[in-house]
Order: C-alpha cells, then structure tokens, then sequence
C-alpha cells in the first residue's frame, strides 16, 4: 500500500482538429468510414465483462442512407437487466476498495486511448450511427469525452483533498464514499460524450453502473465500451444493455440496491421517472440520487446595439449545427425591428450557401435527423405553420425520408410571440423568430422568460453593456447555461459546466465537481487524540 498523496496529470481541453483538406486526420476517418460499411458489426451487450447475445437482433441503418445496413444489435430482455444488475453488484465491493488513484488510471488511459488509436473508428461510428459531420464529432465524441474522463479525475482529486478544519486535541477528516447501490445511466443519442460521461461519472467515484443507451446511439456505444475495457475496467463495473424503456424501469426502480438514476432525454420521461421513484421509496435501501438534464427552449436575445451579422452567424450555427438536435440549440430568436432586415439578409445568405447531405461528404453542413419519430414530429410543426396565417416560413421548409430523414434548415416568423414553435421544443432544424418594436426591449425580457417552462442556455447580444446588465439580471433563472455575444452552443468541460433549471433538469452541471458530488456520499470522521476520563466539567465546581 502506497504512503504517497498523489498528484494526477493536470487537465486540459482537447485541442480540435481541423480535418482539412489533404490532412491525416480526414484520411483516417474516411478510411474508418470506408472500413465500417464494408462490414455489418454485430453488437453486443456487456454485462458483467462478458458479450451477451441474442437471437433478437435488431438492424442499424445512418439516419443519412437508410438503404445501407451497418449491422445489428442485440436486444435484451427483463432477464439481461437483472444480470446487469447482478454483474453491478458482485463487482460493487472490489472497485469501490480500489485504490482511487488506480480507479483515476483508467479512465485517463481511456482518454488517451481514444485520442490515439480510437479516434478513427469512435469518429466514423458517431458520423455513420448519429449522422454527425466531422466537425461536430470531433467536438462530441473525442474531445467532450476525453475532457470528461480527464477533467472528472481532476474534481475528483480536488474533492478528496477538501478535508475539514481541527480543534485542539481533536483530529477531523471526511472521506467520500461511493453510494450503496448501483446506479442506472439512461443516455441519450445525440451526444456520444454524454453517453460516456452518465455511467464512467459515477464509476469514478467508486460506483457501480447498469447502462442503457438510446438506441439509435448504439453504434458508438460499442466504441465507448471497448476503450473502457482496454483502459483496464473490471468486469461488471459497467454494464451496458439494449432493453425496452419501461422494462428495464420496471425492474430497476423496483430494485432495493437502486442508489440513483444519472439521466439525459426529455422532460416528460424524467418527470415519470421522478414519480416511480418517489413512489417506490420504502423498496429502497437509500434515497436515490436523481440527477437529470432535459428539455430546453433556449432562446437568443437581440438588443437594438448588437451587430446584425454576429446575430446572424448566432443564429445559423446554434439553430442548425447538428440539425438542431442539441438541447442547448437555438430554437427561439427575439430580434428588434431596427435590426430586423439587416439579420434577415445575413441569415438567409448564410442558408443558401449551406449544403445538406451524407457525413461522408465533408462538404455538407446539414446532415440527417435521427430517426422516424423525430422526422415526424419536426416535419408537423413545419407543415402547421404553412397551414398558419400566424407564421411565415422564410427559409427551408423542406423534407423527405426517401433516402434519408433530412429536413430543410427552415426559419419560422411569427406575428405573435406565443406562437406554438416559439413554446414547444421541437429538437429540430426549425428556428422561430419574433421581431419586437426596439421600445419594448425590457417587455420582451419578460417574455423571454415567461414563455417557456424550461431554463436551460440563452443568450444577449448587445454592445450597450446596461443593456447585457440588465437582461443578466432579468434572465438570472431562465437559463442555467447564459451566453452574452455567442450562441447558446458549444459549452467546453471545465470552461461552461452544463445544466438548466426548470424543467430543463437539476442542474447539477455535467463538467465541474458538482456534478461528481451527487455520486459521493460523505462520512465525517472525529478522533479524539486523548479521551476525557471525568464527566464533570468546570462550570460544575463552586468556590
């Protein structure tokens, strides 16, 4: 057993790379793209250090070509989440008596596994599985994950090394305990750094995990799973399964060693989860840890002083990158009427100079969205608003699933601002915009806030410094993420902890030492170097 206080490797950001013409790193990934079509992978579960699969095999297609099969994963069953939950537990005691700063070791080797010899392949499953440019998976899949695994061991570090103050005679000190129980990570598709960091967080931490990733994420789920394992992750640590929803809950929330739920996806499943939790609390053992980031409706905010073209650019990046499938996506945009035709133009220059379709042309801004489901639903409120004497479509409104889910880039003006897709998350390539009289700014503020039930990034732009000190005042709680001159996008591990408030989640910020504190149950320690030996004591005596 070492004596030592170790000092992890300091933490930094991932630099990007730029996948430039002729560069490597653009020859790799077509490379790794070319290699993973040629081949139909058959994915399996993992649970407890061992590939599970089934005779229920379900195919994955790019939401980009969906004539083109990439392979098939392997659907569970109620029995494959109990094992799950069994591989958890027996593996529960081991790693949590592991030394953290072996525990630390893996996940930066996993870091540096996938900024290596991963890259690549973790690439082309996220550009192929999720229809992500390469731009865009760079940014995700290698350097939000790589700067989580880093930037979590350093919290973590920092965490350990918080101890309290001692008096005299006394001897104080809090050690920070992984939670009783297994924890459930209920990922989403559109981040693959995400569906890295909801499980390996608590891992981290001495925790044990049963992970259930969407299914249209799968694909690079593999990827995540086979970097962990290199990285030296034991057995059962973290189990990934592919099982229905409302089973997988049945069983987990039922489960007596159920310890916390680490989730990403939409309001209104978190807010069922929430209930089936609050309702089965006598099952468990604990209080589960409920830590959620959901819904957003997130807004860009422009002040008659800002600048029409940085508005613009705001609005075409953080409405459209990815398709819009961003929960921190620019999807509502107040602008004044001074400003109004000068952004307009900006906008609809940069629109029609964006292209749209496959990742495997670099060329191409726009990709596919994600699935059916989510083609429909973003596809009816483009075509309501045709249908409405209330809006106007000046950009897009476009789409076809002949070959792909593409959707059109489409901008939506409306006369009044509480126009359905001004309100509603849509989770799409669809950017509705209010011009308000320049008089009314602050009554717009208050409409900014008013008109959303979710609170999760915003932005100002302006170059009356009052007027950025006023909307930060104003909007204090309509988003947990604010942005004064940028897009609402594009938050950096470390830089910009992540999470909204509302019903945009709990806000415990994915990217800082907050967020590793849900996972940590602390225990406070009193010695008492030489213990009294009367019970009297001196207020007792009389002269």
């Amino acid at each position: 057993m070492s004596n030592a206080f170790y000092q992890t490797p300091k933490a930094y950001n991932e630099p990007l790379l730029g996948y430039g013409k002729g560069s490597p790193e653009k020859k790799a990934v077509k490379a790794a793209i070319a290699q993973a079509k040629a081949a139909q992978r058959d994915i399996p579960m993992f649970i407890g250090g061992k590939r599970i699969y089934t005779d229920n095999k379900v195919s994955i297609h790019p939401p980009h070509e969906l004539k083109h099969t990439l392979g098939h994963y392997n659907r569970g069953g109620k029995e494959h989440v109990e094992q799950a939950i069994e591989a958890a537990m027996n593996a529960k005691k081991a790693w949590e008596d592991m030394a953290w700063q072996d525990r630390a070791a893996i996940f930066l080797k996993a870091a540096d596994l996938l900024v290596g010899p991963y890259r690549a392949r973790m690439m082309a499953a996220t550009m192929l599985g999720q229809s992500k440019n390469a731009f865009q998976a760079e940014i995700d899949c290698i350097a939000e994950l790589a700067d989580f695994w880093r930037f979590n061991v350093q919290f973590l570090t920092e965490i350990y090394t918080t101890q309290p103050n001692s008096s005299l005679g006394v001897w104080n000190r809090t050690e920070y305990r992984a939670l009783e129980g297994f924890i459930f990570a209920l990922t989403p598709f559109n981040f693959t750094a995400i569906a890295g960091n909801l499980p390996s967080a608590p891992a981290l931490c001495g925790n044990v995990a049963v992970w259930k990733p969407a299914e249209t994420q799968i694909y690079s789920a593999e990827v995540i799973m086979d970097i962990l394992e290199e990285a030296g992750l034991p057995a059962g640590v973290i189990n990934l399964i592919y099982v229905d929803g409302p089973m997988a809950g049945e069983v987990i929330f039922s489960h007596r060693d159920f310890a916390g739920i680490h989730f990403t996806g939409s309001t209104a499943t978190f807010n069922r989860i929430w209930q089936t939790i609050g309702n089965n609390l006598p099952k468990y053992k604990s209080y589960p840890r409920l830590v959620g980031e959901t819904g957003g409706k997130d807004f860009v905010v422009a002040h008659p002083s800002a600048k029409a073209q940085a508005v613009a650019v705001a609005l075409s990046r953080g409405a459209f990158e990815f398709q819009g499938q961003k929960c921190s996506a620019a999807s509502r945009a107040y602008v004044p009427e001074s400003l109004w035709e000068d952004v307009k133009k900006h906008l609809l220059d940069d629109l029609k100079s964006m292209k749209m379709g496959t990742t495997e042309d670099f060329t191409n801004f726009v990709n596919a969205v994600i699935d059916e489901k989510s083609f429909d639903k973003i596809s009816s409120y483009i075509a309501a608003a045709k249908e409405s004497k209330e809006a106007e479509i000046i950009a897009g409104g476009n789409y076809s699933k002949a070959e792909g889910y593409f959707i059109e880039p489409t901008v939506i003006v409306v006369d009044t601002p509480q126009y359905v897709t001004m309100c509603e998350e849509i989770f799409g390539p669809v950017l509705t915009i209010y011009v308000y009289a320049d008089k009314d700014f602050e009554k717009t503020l208050d409409l900014v806030d008013s008109t959303s039930p979710y609170a999760l990034t915003g932005s100002i732009f302006s170059t009356d410094r009052a007027a950025i000190a006023t909307t930060t005042d104003k909007l204090r709680h309509a988003a947990g993420n604010f942005y004064i001159n940028d897009k609402p996008t594009g938050a950096v591990v470390g830089q910009q902890p992540f999470g909204g408030a509302r019903m945009s989640g709990t806000n415990d910020k994915a990217g800082s030492a907050l967020n590793l504190y849900r996972w940590l149950s602390a225990r406070t320690i009193k010695e008492t170097l030489v213990s009294p030996m009367d019970y009297r004591y001196p207020f007792l005596a009389e002269e």
